[in-house]
């Protein structure tokens, strides 16, 4: 079966399946085939009539990003299933945004509302029951990218997050945020995301496992990490500043620079150190070689091509000029704080 790639936006690095243009004889079979080429291996059960449904992915550097709008499901994934599989590999983060569900795995059996969010390991078995028209989104991503060991894991899945807690109040809308826009952003923006959605999950693993003592604590690392992946969504504004971003998440700036103390940084220096990082990956690129220096310091929200030579001088030793040179030339020119880049889902 191949996914119906028409509705996608032009250079987008996703799928599409959909039932709309399936005769009615064919949709149930077509749909059941199509939540397994989503999530792997899985004994499906559909109703016999399918009245819609609609599978969207998008790649969001290491992780895939999906949506399902559908009718009510069965879905078991048994040891036998998993020998035979080669998507074991990954955890999967589900925001229930419409419907209700049952999920068993690990020794319990949870009911999710709305509004919640669950996770779930692929490499162990999984029953997992919506008994109604429902909508998810999910995040898919490499168990390796979450350096977890299996015992940690086992504390986090089948236990949904309920939305009242601070962190499950980040969590659910920065989850449905992020998997609605995985197509807008560039891969090197979507990788950057991706790393802080890993922080998210180590917390909350962290609050499973009691490692976060105090409440005071913890609340300060969760709005920490949601204004780091604030201010990387808007890293190409210029505008943005110590100002805009407190405004946003309705603290004071005193408040804002209090949090930054714990990275031990200034809000500004983080976020130049953030446009930084983001123009040296893109001059190194070869798609980027028909851009000026000046473009794509523009591109990250520097307003100066003459103050973002200085500045990337002083970070990296090398003038932009110099850095891009080494990298099409040969071996790239190491610099502070490089980290290799993560791998695909499949």
């Amino acid at each position: 079966m191949s996914p119906d790639s028409s509705l996608l936006e032009p250079g987008s690095s996703g799928t599409l399946y959909t039932t709309d243009a399936v005769p009615g004889h064919r949709r149930r079979t077509y749909w059941r085939e199509a939540l397994s080429q989503t999530f792997g291996s899985v004994d499906m059960g559909v109703p016999d009539e399918i009245d819609r449904g609609t599978i969207r992915t998008s790649l969001l550097g290491p992780m895939q990003a999906v949506t399902v709008d559908g009718d009510p499901l069965r879905a078991l994934r048994t040891r036998r299933l998993i020998a035979g599989s080669d998507n074991d590999d990954y955890v999967v983060v589900k925001l229930l945004s419409r419907g209700v569900a049952r999920v068993e795995q690990d020794t319990r059996d949870a009911f999710v509302r709305p509004g919640q969010l669950f996770v779930y390991d692929m490499a162990r078995p999984i029953r997992m029951t919506i008994p109604e028209p429902f909508q998810s989104k999910s995040l898919v991503l490499p168990r390796k990218v979450l350096g977890l060991s299996e015992s940690e894991l086992r504390h986090i899945t089948a236990s949904p997050l309920d939305s009242g807690t601070p962190l499950g109040a980040l969590l659910s809308p920065f989850l449905s945020r992020l998997v609605d826009t995985a197509q807008t952003y560039p891969q090197r923006t979507a990788e950057s995301i991706a790393r802080n959605v890993v922080d998210l999950l180590k917390t909350l693993t962290d609050e499973r496992l009691g490692r976060a003592t105090e409440d005071t604590q913890d609340a300060a690392r969760v709005s920490l990490l949601r204004i780091r992946a604030y201010i990387d969504w808007h890293l190409a504004d210029p505008d943005l500043a110590p100002e805009t971003i407190a405004r946003a998440h309705h603290i004071s700036v005193r408040y804002l620079h209090k949090l930054f103390q714990l990275e031990d940084i200034t809000v500004s220096r983080w976020i130049q150190q953030r446009r930084l990082e983001q123009c040296r990956r893109e001059l190194a690129r070869p798609g980027s070689a028909g851009l000026t220096i000046a473009a794509v310091a523009h591109r990250w929200g520097f307003t100066s091509a003459s103050h973002f030579s200085r500045v990337f001088r002083a970070a990296y030793g090398v003038s932009p000029a110099e850095w891009r040179s080494a990298a099409v030339q040969g071996p790239r020119l190491s610099a502070p704080g490089h980290a290799p880049q993560l791998s695909h889902v499949r």
